[in-house]
């Protein structure tokens, strides 16, 4: 017996996934913007970076209908768009606690991003002693013929967070998901140490940031920006311009 497809139907079909798809892309785009400005706007005006690394990922039309299956839920682009809110996602790596929690803030200050949750697992650990902020961001992502609201979510957490997760995570999976009992033990002790050993460098990143503020003498009469030095003009220190 023969299956008749509409074709019509199908075609509408695959536009629908295909524009689904790309509004993710897009809000993907948008969001690393905002965090390349932020992390040049550091360089540029804070002489420091808080930055590490960042990664981002798209979900395939395939791992997000086989989560929809797991989780029951019906295979419909709006049951899609209402119940996973990791189709999108980046990770930022920083260099201390502390700038987790100040990009965090920058971030869901903006006038168009929308926090949709917010998670804090450096707080409140999990069981395993995994540790990140989660955010769920909204950001509008702005088509030919209308406006689409889209979620982000966004990782931020710091080199030691992160080499943890990312040794969790091969082991997790490396014993189908089924870790002995003495290995889950052994892994929270490490994340334990990871984020005594994250305390420590905070703690020190602290006291140089006090003893470079006592020694600074700033060149107020000219700045570096990408890479070349540019001198003030004299009457525009002094204020007195003329007309």
């Amino acid at each position: 017996m023969k299956t008749i497809f509409d074709l019509d139907k199908m075609k509408t079909l695959k536009t629908d996934l295909v524009r689904f798809m790309m509004t993710y892309k897009f809000a993907l785009d948008e969001m690393n913007t905002k965090i390349d400005i932020l992390k040049q706007e550091f360089q540029y005006i804070h002489d420091y970076n808080p930055i590490e690394h960042v990664k981002s990922r798209l979900k395939s039309p395939e791992s997000i209908l086989q989560k929809m299956q797991r989780k029951g839920y019906d295979l419909s682009l709006p049951a899609i768009k209402e119940n996973i809110h990791d189709i999108a996602g980046i990770r930022i790596t920083c260099s201390f606690i502390s700038d987790i929690y100040e990009i965090s803030n920058m971030l869901q200050k903006q006038k168009d991003i929308k926090v949709i949750e917010c998670k804090d697992y450096i707080k409140d650990p999990k069981g395993n002693g995994y540790q990140s902020l989660h955010l769920i961001l909204q950001i509008p992502v702005f088509m030919s013929d209308r406006e689409d609201l889209v979620n982000v979510e966004i990782q931020i957490r710091t080199i030691a967070m992160d080499f943890w997760a990312s040794l969790e995570h091969k082991i997790y999976y490396k014993y189908n998901k089924e870790v002995p009992s003495n290995i889950n033990e052994e892994l929270k002790e490490a994340a334990e140490s990871a984020a005594e050993l994250d305390r420590k460098m905070e703690k020190i990143h602290k006291e140089m940031k006090q003893i470079k503020e006592l020694n600074k003498e700033e060149n107020l009469e000219g700045l570096i920006f990408n890479n070349r030095h540019f001198r003030f003009p004299y009457d525009l220190l002094t204020g007195n311009q003329q007309n």
